[in-house]
């Protein structure tokens, strides 16, 4: 097993985060980025750089989870349909400005690499969607949501509108269109009561 360098590690997610950051004047697109200016950034090797990731995608990942995972956090200490609400906010907060973009330019990666793909998955969407799922259930186990569909379905439904506004620049991402997002899905939208 290899013992990561610390320093060598948070230098090298620091620098992917500086070459990334839009609001430089020179700042990289994901496309044009490379693992050669990212250790020259870094002050590392690319050699120490692929001893720690299989690829630049899954650095940009790692980077963005980095910050990611600190700026949205999934209370425990409230009800879970509060801490729903907490969770799509802060997600919605983060994507609105320039990480939103950042994510949108891996997920459009991800389109025609899957490698790419297989990376978002394996390191960001997959623990991602499950966080997702595990407050659905705690939620219906504390009788908020009904329990007689899937949890990921809803989390689906929950959090879909998020990645349609992101991606398609439609709609805000605000608190406020958050709250009746979450609001219209826990409602439903059949005016009949008819399935």
């Amino acid at each position: 097993m290899v013992v990561r360098s610390e320093t060598s590690r948070k230098a090298i997610l620091e620098a992917t985060m500086t070459l990334l950051d839009e609001r430089r004047p020179d700042a990289l697109t994901v496309q044009k980025l490379s693992i050669e200016r990212i250790a020259r950034e870094a002050g590392v090797s690319k050699t120490t750089i692929y001893r720690w990731w299989p690829s630049k995608a899954a650095v940009v990942i790692d980077t963005f989870l980095d910050n990611h995972i600190a700026r949205t956090p999934v209370r425990e200490d409230i009800p879970a349909i509060e801490a729903i609400q907490e969770h799509l906010t802060s997600i919605a907060e983060v994507y609105a400005g320039y990480e939103g973009r950042l994510i949108s330019q891996l997920i459009a990666e991800c389109q025609y690499d899957p490698a790419t793909m297989a990376e978002y998955k394996k390191r960001f969407y997959g623990h991602r969607l499950q966080t997702a799922i595990d407050l659905i259930e705690r939620a219906m186990a504390e009788n908020s949501i009904r329990s007689d569909v899937s949890p990921r379905l809803v989390a689906e439904l929950i959090y879909a509108p998020i990645y349609y506004r992101l991606l398609f620049a439609d709609g805000p991402l605000t608190p406020e269109a958050m709250k009746e997002i979450l609001r219209t899905v826990l409602e439903g939208i059949s005016g009949s009561g008819r399935p």
